[in-house]
């Protein structure tokens, strides 16, 4: 029998040993050393070459575990105590997990067993000080693989010292190969209790008791998006990170341009960070104690530490992609010792969630009323909205089916909750998530609700206002222009919102049965015309980006500065000039990170940019600079004292006459710093600006100008600038505009409304707005005719081809190079382009 071993061991060698060190095991060993210890000796012998720390250490092995059963004749009782073993009762796995657990504890180790784990600690000892601090981790040799990783199902032992305190952090490491999560874990896996062995890794501590740890993963955990590295970080030892008890800050990193050479940090949201883990010179190995404010305020990790981290994840995802033959996105512990600075892997084992799910789909969605389902799509599940199963007989008929209230629908999905009637903006504190926001209207002042509603419902507005257009960008549902809904739906009603029943939208009382349609999206046809994509929202750019596309026609800043910013940019700039006393506090408390102030807008909307342009990489995003009407800029922290009162903003001080003008220059230079921040330090190059509400040809010059000034020179870096064809000038212009701009984007909304002279936020002339009027056709065949002879790109990003199959018949036919849709209407169109491209050829 070998006890310790620092050469190269043969494999019987190997299997016999009670004992082996971490740079004589790789990933082949996991049968000998568990996954955990295997994937540590993998990285210390393959990556540390390639600047990777990692803390060394030893591991006992599965043969050592499986000498102690059987020495001890464990085996037999084992099984006769797992005779009766049921998962699915809560008392029966308590009381047999204990059992076992206190067999193993109080049946000692062999003498050999110990003599080998306690030489071991010695040299550790020796290699570093008298009593070395070290981590004991259970690692089963079932755990780490690529289907099922066993993370955290035995246990871990922290800043354990001495020779006794580790043979019995060892010991109490072999008992919980018997915790309840464990057993039941194994059980749901298929795996046999006794085909299981269970090694223990006892590894030199990193002290990021005295700085910091975190978990990173190379994919996004929430949408799979396999280019993002996701990093977490927060105070002290990584177990408060691991097991939830903290909020962390979060990082997200994306990969192809790092690996390039780029520091593209394309999110970082600040974590409470409320508690750290330190070392307790008491009875317990560790303790909590609380993070000061002024520390919980702060980003836990510099700009630099979260790159070098993000490189590492790269790193490992590719060697172990190359060992596996396959992608195996990875999930990684980090720590940072706060004596020497370093940061260190000391874990990395195969993410085991998404990168076992295939496949996208299509959804659809219809009630389900009587024998029949009522609604627009075909329905192959069976998944009722309300979670129970179908059970027809007992439904309502769709003919006795009267809805509480009508409106144009937003979106094609059903969704369900309780009425919340909201008539003030300072009542949204009232709205609760998963509710119906009902209500008169919207502006972006309630976008912090809308995103967490179920629904929306308003009285006033057509297919383009406010709510409508925001609804779309969120997935939520919604019926805009209904009149009466906050006379008729009371508080606390309980309401179904069905958006699937053709252009209007029905409000019917009860929680009603729906149905749910996923359509595989394999074999989708791609189509000649480009089909592009509208996003507004940052954060759902990563799942959006799944969607068959061909980029992004359409990404609103206004969001991102509505949202994320929520500051007007000369409030910022003029921070020490302001008036509103009550806005500057809040400013203040906003920006706390930031001395300059002007900086939080440009990080912050180059962070929102940059992680749509991430997602959609390397197809090209069209990012239209901002676009608020003067009264939307108002109602930004800071914003009345730098906002005219204009009695028509639709038509007054917005775009691109805001650009060139004193009163808004300076903002505007933030805006390009951040354009030129997301394309030359991020790599994100792929970010075309589009420039909006363009009167003449000549003010397209004066912005081009501007934007120069602050580092944004046309053609230089293959930098493209677009503009809105929204006016009617636009389109007559055509040609004159060509001079200036690399390609067009039509806005149908805008077009639509000044062609036919109507404002498209009155629920009284709603009736009347409609992209298929032939004088706005007319308009559109013009702008792509003239686009087409000046060889520049022409495409639109407005609502009409997502709502008339018919409108997007009629653009492919004039040979339009791309449509932008809404995120719902991508597939649906994408299907009708692929029949007219097919009739026509």
């Amino acid at each position: 029998m070998t006890i310790v071993s620092k050469s190269t061991l043969s494999q019987s060698s190997q299997e016999r040993s009670l004992i082996l060190w971490f740079d004589e095991v790789g990933i082949a060993d996991i049968p000998v050393v568990g996954g955990k210890n295997a994937s540590l000796g993998e990285m210390i012998q393959q990556l540390t070459p390639k600047g990777i720390n990692v803390p060394t250490g030893f591991a006992t092995t599965a043969y050592a575990y499986r000498y102690f059963i059987k020495s001890a004749l464990l085996e037999a009782k084992l099984r006769k105590l797992f005779a009766d073993l049921d998962v699915e009762d809560v008392n029966n796995l308590r009381e047999r997990g204990k059992k076992a657990r206190s067999l193993l504890i109080h049946t000692p180790f062999p003498v050999e067993l110990r003599e080998a784990i306690a030489k071991a600690y010695q040299s550790l000892c020796e290699r570093y000080n008298a009593e070395t601090d070290v981590a004991v981790r259970s690692s089963a040799t079932a755990e780490d693989l690529p289907d099922a990783s066993f993370a955290g199902q035995q246990e871990t032992y922290l800043n354990v010292v001495g020779t006794e305190g580790v043979l019995a952090a060892c010991h109490k490491c072999f008992a919980s190969i018997f915790t309840d999560r464990a057993i039941s874990y194994r059980h749901t896996k298929g795996f046999d209790h006794f085909s299981i062995a269970l090694a223990v890794g006892v590894q030199k501590m990193v002290r990021s008791d005295l700085a910091t740890s975190g978990v990173m993963f190379s994919i996004d955990t929430e949408t799979g998006f396999k280019d993002a590295a996701l990093i977490t970080a927060a105070y002290g030892l990584g177990e408060n990170v691991v097991q939830g008890s903290v909020n962390p800050d979060e990082y997200y990193v994306f990969k192809p341009t790092l690996k390039a050479g780029f520091c593209p940090i394309i999110d970082k949201k600040l974590g409470s960070k409320e508690l750290k883990m330190i070392y307790d010179d008491g009875s317990k190995f560790t303790k909590n104690v609380s993070v000061s404010p002024s520390e919980r305020g702060k980003f836990a990790l510099s700009d630099e530490e979260i790159l070098q981290l993000g490189t590492w994840a790269c790193l490992i995802e590719d060697h172990y992609s190359q060992v596996h033959g396959v992608f195996t996105p990875m999930d990684i512990e980090w720590a940072k010792d706060g004596i020497t600075n370093q940061l260190f892997i000391v874990q990395a084992r195969p993410e085991t969630v998404q990168s076992q799910k295939t496949g996208n789909v299509l959804r659809s969605y219809r009630l389900v009323l009587g024998n029949r389902e009522w609604g627009t799509c075909t329905e192959r599940s069976r998944s009722i909205g309300n979670g129970e199963k179908s059970s027809y007989s007992s439904l309502p008929d769709y003919q006795s089916l009267i809805p509480l209230v009508t409106g144009r629908a937003i979106g094609e999905a059903i969704s369900q909750g309780k009425a919340r009637l909201i008539l003030d903006v300072h009542k949204l504190d009232q709205f609760q998530a998963g509710e119906v926001l009902v209500t008169e209207r919207t502006d972006p002042d309630w976008e912090p609700i809308m995103k967490r509603a179920s629904a929306i419902v308003t009285n006033s507005g057509g297919r383009t206002c406010h709510a409508a257009i925001i609804a779309r960008e969120l997935g939520v549902p919604a019926i805009v222009g209904c009149g009466n809904a906050t006379e008729i739906l009371k508080l606390g009603q309980e309401v179904t919102i069905s958006c699937a029943e053709g252009e209007e939208g029905k409000v019917y009382a009860g929680l009603l049965p729906f149905e749910v349609e996923e359509v595989p999206l394999e074999n989708l046809p791609r189509t000649r015309t480009q089909i592009l994509m509208n996003v507004g929202n940052p954060q759902e750019a990563l799942s959006l980006s799944a969607i068959p596309n061909d980029g992004v026609g359409l990404a609103r800043t206004e969001f991102i500065i509505a949202n994320q910013i929520q500051i007007h940019p000369m409030a910022l700039l003029h921070y020490d000039l302001l008036k509103d006393e009550f806005a500057k506090t809040k400013i203040a408390e906003i920006t706390a990170l930031y001395d300059d102030k002007p900086q939080y807008f440009v990080n912050k909307l180059a962070q929102g940019i940059g992680r749509i342009a991430a997602a959609f990489y390397p197809k090209a995003v069209i990012v239209r600079m901002s676009d608020f009407k003067s009264n939307e800029y108002a109602n930004l922290l800071g914003g009345r004292q730098f906002e005219p009162h204009e009695e028509n903003p639709m038509l007054g001080w917005r775009g691109a006459a805001r650009y060139y003008d004193e009163g808004y220059r300076e903002a505007f230079a933030l805006e390009c710093h951040a354009i030129r921040r997301v394309r030359e330090e991020m790599g994100l190059t792929n970010v075309i600006p589009m420039i909006p509400f363009c009167r003449t040809p000549d003010e397209g010059r004066l912005v081009l100008a501007e934007m120069a000034k602050n580092g944004l020179k046309q053609g230089v870096n293959d930098l493209q600038v677009y503009v809105m064809c929204e006016l009617p000038s636009n389109v007559i212009l055509a040609e004159e505009f060509a001079e200036v701009f690399d390609g067009f984007s039509i806005g149908s909304n805008d077009l639509t409304q000044l062609t036919l002279g109507i404002d498209r936020d009155s629920a009284l002339v709603a009736r009347l707005f409609d992209e298929r009027s032939l004088a706005v056709k007319r308009m559109v065949k013009m702008a792509i005719e003239a686009a087409k002879k000046c060889d520049r790109k022409i495409g639109i990003c407005g609502q009409a081809p997502s709502d008339y199959p018919e409108f997007a018949q009629f653009l492919v036919e004039q040979g339009i190079d791309s449509i932008s849709l809404n995120p719902d209407s991508v597939l649906k169109t994408m299907l009708e382009v692929a029949k007219v491209e097919g009739t026509n050829s």
